[in-house]
């Protein structure tokens, strides 16, 4: 089958919370496995250089001091379960993105909770987060390790140095605190940031930080842990490695004149509608400047209009060639 390419390869997590369904905790041991599905199901496929991948990811870990491997969502595209067993065998720690993803892991590594709850999880070997005395008080009496979110630049969460007693006032074991700069900024900034927070801390607290070079770690004031949180770079850092494809379920000819979609768009010449086996549900979207995210034959192919859940509408001009 003809396949059309795009870039992206960071597939979409499931946007709605399940309240109804409550907390458990199970961990995986060494001799459980995670079975894939079967490939000639799937209409989207991601090629990975595996040998190559993996070894960019041991240097990663190897090459940072106190690693933290996140694991979060589905796993950046890749399986939160099996990002985990590699996390296992290179770290002690790796962090997840809620209490709910704390199924299915490793037993052998501890998991950090990133996001903050409000309902405390049926374990306590999970270090979670607190980011407002609300979620202070929804783990009051919970007898795991906390780290105390400080509010950074991109004021998600967080609050002042003062959370901290707020958390150990509240019988909470203060493990850390965690500084989450944004995406936007320099290097520079982001590490200005983390050590106005550090030089009014305790030492003997750990500092858990993103978004920061792990190379200019030991730019920051010395004399305390700091504890290097690693997604994107860790398993997208080498894009080279990786070949996404999705197959083509159908073409049609289109004419001038004519619409189509689900927004009647207007067809802008003769041409052919090709329809992706890959949408919004498989994480596709158009990118930040508007432009379509497939290519055919090292060319961009334009989308009629933004992708749906499981198709994406493809206009291809009469004088252009066609995956078919």
């Amino acid at each position: 089958a003809s396949r059309a390419l795009r870039r992206s390869s960071r597939a979409a997590t499931n946007r709605y919370a399940h309240r109804d369904r409550p907390l458990r905790h199970t961990r995986l041991t060494g001799s459980e496995t995670v079975q894939p599905v079967p490939s000639d199901a799937m209409t989207i496929r991601l090629t990975i250089q595996r040998e190559a991948w993996r070894q960019h990811v041991e240097e990663t870990i190897a090459s940072t001091a106190h690693p933290v491997p996140v694991v979060k969502g589905n796993g950046y595209g890749l399986g939160r379960a099996r990002l985990a067993g590699i996390a296992a065998d290179l770290a002690d720690t790796l962090a997840v993105g809620t209490v709910r993803e704390l199924d299915d892991l490793p037993t052998a590594i501890r998991p950090v909770v990133l996001t903050p709850t409000l309902e405390t999880p049926p374990t306590d070997d999970a270090i979670l987060t607190v980011g407002a005395e609300e979620h202070i008080a929804a783990l009051r009496g919970w007898s795991g390790d906390v780290l105390v979110k400080l509010e950074s630049s991109m004021h998600r969460y967080g609050g002042g140095i003062e959370l901290i007693d707020t958390a150990r006032a509240a019988g909470l074991r203060v493990r850390g605190v965690s500084i989450h700069p944004p995406l936007a900024g320099t290097n520079e900034e982001h590490l200005t940031e983390i050590a106005a927070h550090a030089d009014r801390l305790d030492d003997d607290l750990e500092i858990w930080i993103s978004h920061v070079d792990p190379g200019a770690v030991d730019r920051l004031p010395s004399g305390r842990t700091y504890r290097v949180r690693l997604g994107t770079t860790l398993w997208h850092g080498r894009r080279d490695l990786m070949h996404l494809e999705a197959r083509v379920l159908d073409r049609r000819p289109a004419r001038t004149g004519t619409s189509a979609g689900y927004r009647a768009v207007a067809v802008p010449s003769d041409g052919h509608l090709v329809m992706i086996g890959a949408g919004s549900a498989n994480g596709v979207a158009t990118l930040p400047d508007g432009l379509s995210p497939f290519h055919f034959h090292q060319r961009r192919l334009d989308l009629l209009e933004p992708p749906h859940m499981h198709t994406s509408m493809l206009f291809v001009p009469v004088d252009v060639p066609s995956p078919a």
